[in-house]
């Protein structure tokens, strides 16, 4: 058997053709697995699970009867969807964990995270991540009329598109929204953990690296802007596919 980890589908109405591919997805290769994970930004964005939208319900129904057919679904929240709550998680069938978490799959530990915490050198955008993951940011935020709260988040697509275009300018967008090698390895030391998986930065590749005089492995998941990406994990290993 083998489990299932994706990540950076970035769902919503404008791009019903990638929603389609994770329906098919859902009921056909991950009805064969042991487990799915979604290392965050499932949705574009995500203000609240009181959204009444067609691709969130989508998405609920088609986890749900995943679920339901005896396969655990398991959730990560990224930088686009982190207001994602309890209540759509429970429509959609799916446990939401801490981030970082270690599972472990097939006998070897694994660190799994969204990966945006990585991307320290984007002090940005790290500034940000501080105020919006704030609990009382949020408690004032969901509170406000849901026409609000989408303004907000088109607002915020902007100025990221925005502060991307400047660093893209400055020929820094390479490195700046990468993660910090730094960091990557001072995580893994902290954990003791020798392989980690992550999503975010839209770069889909297995890193070998040397922490601390071992063997290490960095498992990067790609989007699905283009197509879709999956990384599927056996007792025999792990294999990175676009779908």
């Amino acid at each position: 058997m083998t489990t299932l980890f994706i990540s950076d589908l970035h769902l919503d109405a404008e791009r019903p053709q990638v929603t389609d591919l994770f329906g098919r997805f859902l009921r056909e290769e991950a009805r064969r697995a042991d487990a799915l994970y979604i290392l965050g930004d499932l949705f574009e964005a995500w203000v609240g699970d009181d959204d009444p939208s067609e691709t969130g319900d989508f998405v609920a129904r088609e986890l749900s009867a995943l679920a339901s057919g005896g396969v655990p679904v398991f959730f990560i929240r990224g930088n686009r969807d982190f207001l994602l709550g309890e209540t759509y998680a429970r429509r959609a069938g799916m446990a939401i964990m801490p981030d970082p978490v270690v599972v472990m799959l097939y006998g070897q530990p694994t660190l799994l995270m969204h990966g945006d915490t990585l991307c320290t050198d984007d002090v940005a955008y790290q500034q940000f991540r501080s105020q919006v993951r704030n609990p009382a940011w949020q408690q004032q935020f969901l509170s406000q009329p849901l026409a609000a709260r989408v303004a907000f988040a088109q607002q915020a697509r902007a100025a990221s598109k925005a502060h991307q275009a400047g660093l893209q300018d400055k020929g820094a967008m390479e490195t700046i929204t990468d993660v910090a090698p730094v960091t990557v390895e001072t995580t893994l030391s902290r954990f003791g953990i020798t392989r980690l998986i992550h999503g975010h930065t839209h770069r889909p590749a297995i890193h070998d690296l040397d922490v601390d005089g071992r063997a290490h492995q960095r498992i990067v998941l790609g989007d699905w802007y283009d197509q879709g990406s999956v990384l599927r994990v056996d007792a025999d290993g792990v294999k990175l596919e676009a779908l």
